[in-house]
C-alpha cells in the first residue's frame, strides 16, 4: 500500500522525532510514501508564521524532497468537485485542503495518513490511517 502523508502527520513528525509517525516513516519503504502540493503549501505557510523561518523552510525541503509529490491537477479537481458535491448533499462537508488531499489520494489510489481521521473518513472510498497512535 502507498501512503499520502497529511499535514497533521508531518507536523507531528517535525515536533517529535521519536513519535509513532516517525517510527512508521522509518519502517515504510520510501517509494510507498508520497506527498502532495497541498501539504507542501500548508507546511510552508506554517513555517513562515514562526521564528527561524529560514530554518523551518529548509527542514521542510530537506524532509519532503525525497518523496514523490502529486500536484493538485485537473484530474484531482474533477474528483474534488464530485466528492464535495456528495459531501454537501449529505451535510458532511470537510475543510477545503482536506478535500484536496483526499481527491489526490483517491485519484492515485493512496491511503491518507492523518491525525484528523474523523474528517477524512467522511469521504467514500478513501483509505485512512492514523500513525499517531501506537
Amino acid at each position: 500500500m502507498r501512503f499520502l502523508i497529511d499535514t497533521s502527520a508531518w507536523i507531528q513528525y517535525f515536533k517529535d522525532a521519536a513519535s509513532s509517525v516517525a517510527d512508521h516513516l522509518r519502517t515504510t519503504d520510501i517509494s510507498d510514501v508520497l506527498t502532495c502540493s497541498v501539504v507542501w503549501a500548508e507546511l510552508l505557510h506554517g513555517a513562515t508564521k514562526y521564528e527561524r523561518r529560514d530554518r523551518r523552510v529548509a527542514r521542510i525541503y530537506e524532509t519532503l524532497s525525497p518523496f514523490m509529490e502529486h500536484p493538485f491537477d485537473r484530474a484531482t479537481a474533477n474528483c474534488y468537485a464530485n466528492v464535495r458535491d456528495r459531501l454537501e448533499q449529505r451535510g458532511e462537508v470537510i475543510g477545503p485542503y482536506h478535500l484536496q488531499i483526499a481527491a489526490i489520494a483517491l485519484v492515485h489510489d493512496l491511503a491518507v495518513v492523518t491525525n484528523n481521521v474523523s474528517e477524512f473518513r467522511r469521504v467514500d472510498g478513501l483509505r485512512v490511517e492514523d500513525w499517531s497512535v501506537v
